[in-house]
């Protein structure tokens, strides 16, 4: 029997419907432990959207569809920075909008959010990293239109955010390091990281791996 029904022995309400799979293969999908009718009905639509390719699906279900074709192409560590941007600033803006009927407007609104917003530090974004950022949304938008026949990427349209170049970088001088440094003559640790990051010139990353 195919729509939404509720079991009788936990009370709970499944799914059952047919679908075609991505080879022309007729196929049947069961879903059970909705708590409600309505969530049974939404999941059935949303898998439905997705299998038909249909861009009417939220923005949310089209990451699905982004993740699984371009997860296996990407070295793992460059997929988990892609992952945390889009989760974090761009997901929580977009996932309940439809594919299809995001415009520029929106877009340039969800820029201008994040020009106001402020980091983990208490500081805006900087200009790169704001860039870094639009380049993943506008990436979900590219994949959906060279595969999946969105007419054209809102986010071209709105325009750029952030800035290319990064923001000047301040560097002590050597009188200066030396000043410092005897401030830190009673905090071995400390002293000793100060030392290499300035004399080695390594990374704050290369030097939590040197103490681990």
């Amino acid at each position: 029997m195919d729509g939404c029904l509720q079991g009788k022995k936990r009370g709970t309400w499944y799914t059952s419907f047919p679908y075609v799979d991505w080879t022309g293969k007729r196929c049947r999908k069961l879903k059970r432990g909705f708590l409600t009718k309505k969530e049974a009905q939404n999941w059935e639509n949303h898998f439905k959207l997705q299998k038909a390719n249909s861009l009417d699906m939220t923005f949310e279900d089209f990451y699905g569809i982004y993740e699984a074709d371009v997860k296996p192409k990407i070295r793992y560590n460059t997929w988990c920075t892609k992952e945390h941007i889009i989760k974090t600033k761009i997901l929580p803006y977009f996932k309940n909008l439809c594919m299809r009927d995001i415009t520029p407007r929106d877009i340039i609104k969800w820029q201008n959010m994040m020009r106001e917003s402020i980091n983990n530090k208490g500081k805006e974004y900087t200009g790169t990293y704001l860039k870094t950022v639009q380049a993943q949304l506008s990436s979900i938008f590219n994949h959906a239109v060279r595969f999946y026949e969105l007419p054209n990427n809102p986010v071209r349209v709105a325009g750029p955010m952030g800035q290319n170049e990064s923001d000047e970088m301040k560097f002590w001088t050597k009188e200066e390091y030396m000043k410092f440094i005897p401030t830190m003559a009673n905090k071995t640790y400390s002293y000793m990281a100060f030392e290499l990051l300035y004399w080695y010139g390594i990374r704050s990353g290369e030097l939590r791996a040197l103490w681990q």
